[in-house]
């Protein structure tokens, strides 16, 4: 792990097992533990109940998903952020702006 400015973490790269775009599929593994294959495609994070944000919960955006971990201030969020750029995976502050937040932990 690499520590950056504020509070800013690169992880890992693309885990074993998920594809070429992996925001999905890391998204499971951080979540659930496990690679669940239907999740490798983030628009089909929307298929969980729309939730408030809070920790546990997935922002979904066209093409992208992530875990929300802590608030911050207004709409900007710590998460946990799985190809959000380089290839890498990230824990950092992010605007949750223009996302739907679902929660994961529902029956899909």
């Amino acid at each position: 792990m690499v520590s950056l400015a504020d509070n800013d973490r690169v992880l890992n790269g693309r885990p074993a097992g998920c594809p070429h775009a992996f925001c999905g599929c890391e998204a499971s593994l951080y979540r659930f533990g496990r690679i669940i294959p239907q999740l490798n495609l983030a628009s089909n994070w929307r298929r969980f109940p729309r939730a408030a944000p809070a920790p546990g919960m997935a922002a979904v955006r066209s093409g992208h998903v992530m875990i929300l971990q802590q608030h911050l201030d207004g709409n900007v969020w710590f998460a946990h952020d799985g190809n959000s750029g380089g290839h890498v995976t990230r824990e950092h502050a992010v605007s949750i702006a223009g996302y739907t937040i679902v929660d994961p932990s529902a029956a899909r």
